[in-house]
């Protein structure tokens, strides 16, 4: 472990800080300047999966620990999460009747629900890799649990006043078992032995320490609101800002050394994780698409050419309006969540995001993609940060 926290470090300091030319993509004329730049763990691939989620929240908590004093954190892992999580969201389907989701999305919000209830292990103990591949593919676990779910719940309603039989949690755990491996209740690691209790103590993490932030017209301002996405099975609450303290916050965060957790439509033409960029250019006609997305968006997606990836062009100019009307015309959606590690500035004054994400480090940036202000305001569903990178204006208006 660390060999490779070393490892990266130095990776990442020749790529993003000492360059001639910090650039998203080579023969690219975007030119980087850097503002802040964070510690983080190694890019991991989140395979064929929905847990960006966990992904990209462990990422943020492994950085939280780095910044707290843990030296070389461990890897947390991202699939005992993952198993905690399907555990809750059965119960929740099975008493709200088949209308609660149940699905292999989540929210930044479920990594404090496992962490308050289970606890936490490292990646090392549990990799949730029980079905003989090495790279991570939920295709075939989701169906075995939803066609399971729909069963159980099948039988209840056709059988009118008949009781739900305790076993069904049995059964559910089973299938979790057979794919994840078993739910660890004790392991040894470094030499000690731990529950998943005691090891979340040791990471010194504070749930009650962090934040989610929003920004939605329909909603309140300053006020704590449910989130309104379908992936927000857990209920999770968020803070209501403007816009513009939305990206103040971020950036704020940054050069205070906070990192940010980042929930976003990915579904956009000037997202191209390929070309390490996140746009949203004035005239889009200029950009073609070839193939799609899939499912879940845990991979690079479709293939995006135009020469807005390569030479800076005009964005548009983004109003707390147009996110409101992407947010209700559903041309905004929950697709993917990132994890920000640092500010930087391009040549022509716009300053561009730092986003660790989930899908390998097969682009140029090794992992990384850099995403304009414009893109952020436009299509951010939520952040998740610790409330100290939150500044003290906005803070007092929030009513707690």
């Amino acid at each position: 472990m660390k060999k490779i926290i070393i490892g990266f470090v130095a990776i990442s300091a020749g790529l993003f800080c000492y360059g001639q030319n910090i650039t998203n993509v080579e023969g690219s004329s975007y030119s980087f300047t850097k503002v802040a730049h964070l510690d983080a763990t190694p890019v991991l691939s989140q395979g064929y999966t929905g847990t960006c989620w966990s992904f990209s929240a462990l990422s943020f908590f492994e950085s939280e620990m780095i910044r707290k004093g843990v030296k070389n954190p461990p890897i947390l892992s991202q699939m005992y999460i993952a198993r905690k999580a399907y555990e809750g969201k059965a119960e929740n389907y099975i008493r709200m009747g088949g209308k609660a989701n149940f699905s292999e999305g989540g929210a930044f919000h479920d990594i404090p629900y496992v962490f308050k209830r289970y606890g936490i292990v490292p990646n090392d103990v549990y990799q949730g890799l029980n079905y003989g591949t090495d790279k991570h593919n939920h295709q075939q676990v989701f169906k075995s649990l939803n066609g399971y779910m729909g069963g159980v719940l099948d039988y209840v309603n056709g059988k009118g006043n008949a009781p739900l039989s305790s076993a069904w949690k049995n059964g559910l755990n089973g299938i979790l078992d057979a794919y994840f491996g078993e739910d660890p209740t004790k392991f040894t690691y470094e030499g000690k032995e731990y529950t998943p209790r005691s090891f979340a103590e040791s990471t010194k993490l504070n749930m009650d320490e962090y934040i989610s932030l929003t920004s939605f017209t329909h909603f309140p301002m300053h006020e704590e609101v449910q989130l309104m996405i379908q992936d927000n099975w857990a209920w999770g609450k968020s803070y209501n800002v403007s816009m513009d303290e939305l990206l103040e916050t971020t950036v704020h965060a940054l050069k205070n050394g906070y990192t940010v957790a980042w929930a976003s439509d990915v579904s956009e033409k000037g997202f191209n994780f390929g070309k390490g960029l996140a746009i949203v250019p004035e005239d889009e006609s200029t950009i073609k698409v070839k193939g799609r997305d899939n499912t879940n968006f845990s991979d690079a997606g479709a293939d995006k050419e135009s020469d807005a990836f390569l030479t800076p062009v005009k964005e548009i100019t983004v109003t707390p309006e147009m996110r409101q009307e992407g947010y209700e015309n559903k041309t905004t959606t929950d697709d993917h969540g990132m994890h920000i590690t640092g500010l930087y500035t391009e040549a022509n004054g716009t300053r561009y995001f730092l986003v660790k994400n989930s899908w390998g480090t097969g682009n140029y940036p090794e992992g990384y993609l850099y995403v304009s202000e414009n893109y952020f305001k436009l299509k951010t569903i939520n952040v998740y940060l610790h409330k100290d990178g939150v500044p003290k204006g906005i803070i007092k208006k929030l009513k707690k």
